[in-house]
């Protein structure tokens, strides 16, 4: 033991401060010569020689002030203080190494990181996943939702949805998808909506009202003079919300077509004959002019500007 104290007598600045760490390369060592029990495999595993582990764990050994191995034949064993150690270090490295696995995925090279509002990416982008991948295979893209997105430049991104253009030094905005406002609901609730008169709609069903901040007035207003004729069956703070509750056949509720462009494509919602369609956003994609993964994020830039050209649904049943 005496020896172990004299070696971190020698090394002061070693002990200095409660937060000291033994470098990585020595834990490294320790690690691959525990799990072997052999001096010579661990250094076989990491290149080195027998030697260099061997000055490794002495090294150790004075920082921790502990014997760490005792020779067993032509092994090693790991003491008391060892053992303790170990499980540590196996805990450490074993999460430093997920952390890198996670953090590789982010230096792909067809790594696109696009942020925009949920209700978009999922009613009408998610949709269009498999086109992207089948014309751009290598092109990854990390999906962030932000209904109300600060300033670019102080997010790691490369591409973003927003309502607005954003006008800033070293961006480029584009002119993307204009939403629209549709009375929708589910293609039961509307056939029985159809038979009747529309003077008699409410005997049928009820208003899915979606109060949500940054509403056109327009729709807003519309959204208020349905309600005096139809009256209200529930209120929502959140699209999605509201567009479940229409899948379901609770009522009629006006939404964005971006966010439901699937659901009439598909046919689980139908556009209402006979109700007002209003404008809704223009969208803006907005993308830096100098960029890491450039050529991804070009690429991918290309195919959501083209994919945006047809009318974002073919909502039968529409007036």
């Amino acid at each position: 033991m005496t020896e172990y104290r004299e070696k971190r007598e020698a090394a002061p600045e070693e002990a200095a401060g409660e937060s000291r760490l033994p470098s990585l390369r020595l834990l490294a060592g320790f690690e691959a010569a525990a799990r072997m029990g052999s001096f010579s495999r661990a250094a076989e595993s990491l290149h080195l020689s027998q030697s260099a582990i061997s000055h490794q764990i002495l090294q150790l050994e004075a920082f921790v002030g502990q014997p760490l191995f005792h020779r067993v034949g032509r092994g090693v064993e790991l003491t008391f203080a060892g053992e303790l150690l170990r499980q540590s270090v196996a805990r450490a490295l074993d999460t430093l190494r997920r952390g890198l696995d996670r953090i590789a995925a982010y230096t792909d090279p067809g790594l696109v990181v696009l942020v925009g509002p949920a209700f978009l990416l999922q009613g009408w982008l998610q949709p269009r996943l498999p086109g992207l991948h089948a014309a751009h295979p290598d092109i990854i893209p990390l999906l962030s939702t932000d209904e109300e997105p600060g300033l670019a430049d102080e997010v790691d991104l490369d591409l973003l949805i927003s309502p607005r253009p954003l006008a800033t030094e070293g961006w480029e905005d584009a002119r993307w998808l204009r939403d629209e406002w549709l009375f929708v609901s589910s293609p039961e609730l509307a056939d029985r909506l159809a038979a009747l008169p529309f003077e008699r709609q409410n005997e049928a069903a009820r208003l899915l009202r979606l109060e949500q901040a940054g509403l056109p007035d327009a729709v807003d207003a519309e959204v208020r003079r349905q309600q005096r004729r139809l009256g209200v069956a529930a209120i929502y703070d959140d699209a999605q919300l509201a567009r479940d509750a229409a899948l379901r056949g609770h009522g009629v509720a006006c939404l964005s077509l971006l966010a439901v462009d699937d659901d009439l494509r598909a046919g689980r919602l139908r556009a209402l004959a006979g109700y007002p369609r209003l404008p809704g956003a223009q969208w803006w994609l907005s993308r830096p002019m100098n960029a890491l993964r450039s050529d991804a994020m070009e690429r991918m830039f290309e195919w959501l500007s083209s994919a945006a050209r047809p009318a974002p649904a073919c909502a039968a049943g529409g007036g």
